[in-house]
């Protein structure tokens, strides 16, 4: 979980708060609003912005016969993201919803989907590499410069490791989810990839392993469920 506005300071957490609540705002009008002083608000501001939460335009106010335009203050993506989001709960729900109005055969064509979808987009940027240049590159296979995935070699073995999980409060409700990761891996590896260790087995990684004695022919492997 990133952070949330209740780990910054109080003021800075009134200032986002109202910005929020009320929409872009100028130094003076946020100064009113809060009951504080100019000079106090720009320097939050200014830390603020810094640190990405929020950022500014000029405004032209059309009364004010085309003087000079205000600087509005505004909360950026990343600033409303410090406010709580519920996309965990509405994926769960969605996947849900899919398996009991259509069927779970249709939840599997989803997830099916999926991996051809994530496959097609590696397929060109894996062009023309060996394995172990593949494995490498998959370490950004939930997210570019993943600092939390790594190559595992131990004797004959070849695995990836994953120690956070962008998705694990979804994972692991749903696990089927990963099965997407282990035939993706597996396809694009060339080898049948299994999963041995799992976060939701309380494990605090997930292992992919890559049977190296388990060479695939392209095209013969389908999307299939962990067992």
């Amino acid at each position: 979980m990133g952070l949330s506005v209740e780990q910054l300071s109080e003021t800075r957490q009134m200032i986002l708060r109202a910005l929020k609540r009320n929409g872009p705002a100028t130094i003076a009008e946020l100064a009113s609003q809060l009951e504080m002083t100019r000079e106090a608000i720009r320097q939050h501001l200014l830390q603020l912005e810094y640190e990405g939460w929020i950022g500014r335009y000029l405004k032209r106010d059309s009364g004010n016969g085309g003087g000079r335009p205000s600087t509005c203050y505004c909360l950026t993506s990343e600033g409303d993201h410090l406010f709580p989001k519920y996309y965990d709960s509405l994926t769960v729900e969605v996947l849900d919803t899919v398996a009991d109005q259509l069927g779970p055969e249709a939840l599997t064509q989803v997830l099916s989907r999926m991996t051809e979808a994530r496959v097609s987009e590696w397929e060109t940027r894996l062009h023309g590499l060996n394995l172990a240049e593949r494995i490498e590159a998959l370490k950004g296979i939930y997210m570019e410069d993943d600092s939390f995935m790594e190559v595992e070699h131990s004797g004959e073995q070849l695995s990836l490791i994953e120690r956070n999980c962008p998705f694990l409060n979804v994972a692991k409700r749903r696990p089927a989810l990963c099965s997407v990761t282990v035939s993706v891996l597996t396809r694009l590896l060339g080898y049948r990839v299994i999963r041995e260790e799992r976060f939701q087995n309380g494990d605090g990684r997930c292992a992919f392993r890559v049977l190296l004695n388990e060479p695939i022919e392209e095209g013969s492997i389908n999307f299939t469920l962990e067992t």
